[in-house]
């Protein structure tokens, strides 16, 4: 039965994080730490992390790869489980990934959004799935930052997160189906804030079709992004 230490990267998250860490507390199987890796936040994210009792890092450098690195090289749990700040794994999260995780060295689940009408709830749901599943078929397992686990050991083992704008979780999974079994856990279900789709259906589809064929650059559309490598 592995330890997992839960790793949330946030930058100014002071409105969502509250909601994050609640659900982490009614998690059925109790995290061993929570890691809130703050990434240059102005806002009241890290005051917000500590209240809750999490454990809070320093990431001064922008970009959320540096920001899961730091995680997964800081954690002191066997087992990494991740999420996002605006996201909301349900009570048997860990449990589920607990129970799967026996001869695997990395795990993902479902999301869909919350917040939303009902309608668009099911299609998220059901419009994800669909494309893990294809991922799957293609043998290029899609394993997202906002619900995924893995072993520590294998992660650093395959050289952790690339320093990229963005799909550096995917790379990691990837990398990580490379070295051993993956397993897709249908009952991990994360839920994630509606705000993705403020700009509209169409541009959020446009942005996620150009991350899953490798332009990333622009993807967050704010400061977040790592300086270009010299």
């Amino acid at each position: 039965m592995p330890e997992f230490s839960v790793v949330i990267p946030a930058r100014n998250e002071a409105k969502y994080l509250p909601q994050t860490l609640r659900a982490l507390e009614r998690q059925l199987r109790a995290p061993a730490e929570v890691i809130v890796v703050d990434n240059g936040s102005t806002d009241d994210t890290v005051q917000v992390a500590r209240a809750w009792g999490a454990r809070v890092l320093c990431c001064p450098e922008r970009g959320v790869a540096r920001a899961r690195q730091l995680g997964l090289v800081e954690a002191r749990s066997e087992w990494v489980a991740t999420t996002d700040a605006d996201s909301l794994p349900i009570p048997e999260w860990l449990q589920r990934f607990d129970q799967a995780a026996p001869g695997r060295v990395a795990l993902y689940g479902p999301m869909q959004f919350c917040g939303v009408s009902p309608a668009m709830v099911r299609l998220s749901r059901g419009s994800y799935s669909a494309f893990l599943h294809t991922c799957r078929m293609l043998g290029k397992p899609n394993l997202a930052g906002g619900n995924m686990a893995y072993s520590r050991e294998a992660a650093l083992l395959a050289g952790g997160y690339p320093l990229v704008e963005a799909y550096e979780d995917v790379i990691l999974g990837q990398e990580l189906d490379r070295l051993g079994k993956v397993a897709y856990v249908r009952g991990a279900l994360v839920e994630t804030s509606g705000r993705r789709l403020e700009g509209g259906l169409a541009p959020f589809l446009w942005r996620h079709i150009r991350n899953v064929t490798g332009h990333t650059r622009g993807y967050f559309g704010d400061d977040r992004a790592p300086p270009p490598e010299k």
